[in-house]
């Protein structure tokens, strides 16, 4: 899991532990159908009564709904797709009469634009983050249903990366890549 998709790790959680939850909530419930809980009798019912249960209990679960209901759209929030802000990287210094200002965005371009000339890749997407004398690349590229990922990750490896690392003159650039492949139903641009 990268750093940059922090989202993923609390989803994998809350999900694992809801699963669980409920798994075991089931298996309880089918015990007792079956009368296999000493402290549930089959013949019981879920509630005791047939009478309305008082105003508070009713109260309470409005707002235990709308707490549950925040807390959904809150993680619904929090799946939108973000990536790191643009950086503005100058160089220069008190030694160098002049000073470069480059967008961080500016400089990730070029490799999505490499990247989506390659056979087999329908798009591709860049960011940079980081300071400029040590910056962090981030792909997303989607690929079509039948391109070879193996090669096509060496391309972009072996390719992209280096050229950008020469653009930036920077000797590593750590890279976190995303791959998907897109649907069938949309043809590949014509390049």
């Amino acid at each position: 899991m990268s750093r940059v998709n922090r989202p993923a790790g609390l989803n994998r959680t809350v999900l694992g532990l809801t699963g669980l939850l409920l798994f075991a909530a089931g298996g309880l419930a089918v015990a007792a159908h079956y009368g296999r809980l000493r402290w549930v009798h089959a013949g019981d019912t879920v509630v005791p009564g047939t009478a309305a249960p008082p105003t508070w209990v009713l109260v309470v679960a409005v707002a235990i709904a709308l707490l549950i209901g925040l807390l959904c759209l809150r993680w619904l929030l929090a799946q939108v797709f973000r990536m790191p802000k643009s950086r503005t990287w100058r160089t220069g210094g008190s030694e160098v009469a002049g000073t470069t200002v480059l967008e961080s965005s500016t400089a990730a371009a070029p490799v999505a634009a490499d990247i989506e000339s390659y056979p087999g890749v329908r798009s591709a997407a860049a960011w940079l983050s980081g300071e400029r004398t040590a910056p962090e690349l981030h792909l997303v590229v989607t690929a079509e249903p039948s391109a070879d990922i193996a090669d096509l990750r060496r391309r972009i490896l072996g390719h992209a990366v280096p050229r950008l690392r020469e653009a930036l003159a920077v000797d590593a650039i750590p890279v976190t890549l995303e791959l998907d492949f897109a649907e069938d139903r949309r043809p590949a641009r014509v390049r």
